[in-house]
């Protein structure tokens, strides 16, 4: 408890400050229902859909979106001028990286409710049948996300090209988790039943635990100058 007492007052202030700006959510949905758009029009012609176009589809619009909140994770700090502070609060540099990671997370996740949505719209897809598996694929998928971008952003934060930096240095580590996500929801969308989704789940299940561990325990040293 005492942990969390620690936590959440990083966690309000990001919420505060993305209430009044608005600039994190905004650009996130905005991007991902472009993307979306764009992609109905290129994939989508009625003819049929394949369970697997529809899947990549959704995650490209999940990730690429998220990349755009991640580059303000530490960004914004940056410019406002205000990461020193944070990094000198009197608490462990591991309660910072907790606070952001459950910011990131809330704010992804409001993203991918409105975009899941806009998605069954579009592609005309029954999401009611597979919310139930759909739901446990994202919410695994947007942790292992979150947990690997949150400390990337906070190690590119200090480059002059950050945003591009964040890019290159954070897909190579999550492609496992793109094809294991991209498969699970594929096979989801087949109605297909949990045990054979299993594997990919025990995927996600340890890329999250192994990520948000190995980043727990180095975020001290990443925040060093």
């Amino acid at each position: 408890m005492n942990f969390l007492k620690k936590v959440w007052p990083i966690v309000w202030k990001d919420m505060i400050s993305e209430l009044r700006s608005k600039e994190v959510l905004m650009s996130m949905c905005f991007f991902a229902f472009l993307v979306l758009i764009i992609l109905n029009f290129a994939f989508f012609t009625g003819i049929g859909q394949v369970s697997g176009i529809l899947s990549g589809i959704l995650w490209v619009a999940f990730i690429f979106s998220g990349l755009l909140g991640l580059n303000q994770t530490f960004g914004s700090e940056k410019d406002r001028g205000s990461l020193q502070g944070l990094l000198l609060c009197p608490v462990s540099r591991a309660t910072i990286y907790v606070g952001k990671v459950i910011g990131n997370f809330l704010f992804m996740s409001i993203m991918e409710i409105l975009i899941l949505v806009l998605f069954a719209i579009l592609f005309r897809v029954n999401l009611w049948g597979v919310l139930t598996p759909l739901s446990l694929i994202i919410f695994l998928g947007t942790l292992g996300f979150v947990f690997v971008g949150t400390i990337f952003s906070a190690m590119s934060v200090n480059a002059r090209a950050r945003e591009i930096l964040l890019t290159v240095i954070l897909f190579p580590i999550v492609i496992p988790l793109i094809i294991a996500l991209v498969k699970a929801t594929e096979k989801t969308f087949q109605g297909r039943p949990l045990t054979e989704i299993y594997g990919w789940l025990k995927i996600l299940i340890a890329f999250d635990l192994i990520f948000f561990l190995v980043s727990y325990w180095t975020f001290d040293f990443v925040v060093e100058e």
